[in-house]
């Protein structure tokens, strides 16, 4: 069994370090415990931060994936960082002339949405969580024309309802 998940973490970490969005206010361990117990039944995996203890309440939720999820790309971030260098790809010219639809759709069609989630618990009380959110090629059904290394597939910022709901799907704790 792997030690992130054996034990129940009581130690709360002081202050919201930079990155963070708060979940919820005035929270409790049972709820930090009711998401870390929800991954590992879901079978995400749970692993501890550098520098963390056992007993500190912040872990690394990962393998959540969303397929189809072509939709949620942030073009303006991969069209700045088209300007730098172009690689050739059908989908990335259309972007360059104005048209995001070719990378959706092909996002949509070799890609996942990749979640990891860095939750805590603070002494405060505040529930708290960085995301983590990359595209990663499809484990199932790759691309047939693969996007070109290095090029930043980061999905556009998620408010934190939104965030809540993301976490909640990838401990199970909802549909």
């Amino acid at each position: 069994m792997n030690p992130a998940v054996s034990v129940r973490p009581g130690q709360p970490i002081s202050g919201r370090p930079a990155g963070y969005s708060q979940l919820e206010s005035y929270s409790s361990l049972k709820k930090f415990w009711s998401y870390l117990n929800g991954a590992t039944v879901v079978g995400r995996r749970l692993t501890l931060l550098r520098g963390d203890t056992l007993d500190t309440c912040r872990r690394r939720i990962s393998g959540y994936r969303i397929p189809n999820a072509g939709g949620l790309i942030d073009a303006a971030r991969v069209l700045t960082a088209l300007e730098d260098g172009l690689t050739p790809h059908p989908a990335l010219l259309a972007l360059m002339s104005g048209d995001p639809d070719g990378l959706r759709v092909t996002l949509n069609e070799g890609y996942d949405l990749s979640l990891d989630f860095v939750l805590a618990f603070t002494t405060s009380r505040d529930l708290i969580v960085r995301p983590e959110l990359k595209y990663r090629a499809s484990e199932f059904v790759p691309p047939t024309e693969p996007l070109p290394e290095g090029l930043p597939l980061t999905p556009r910022r998620f408010a934190r309802d939104e965030l809540r709901v993301l976490l909640d799907r990838a401990c199970g704790l909802a549909l």
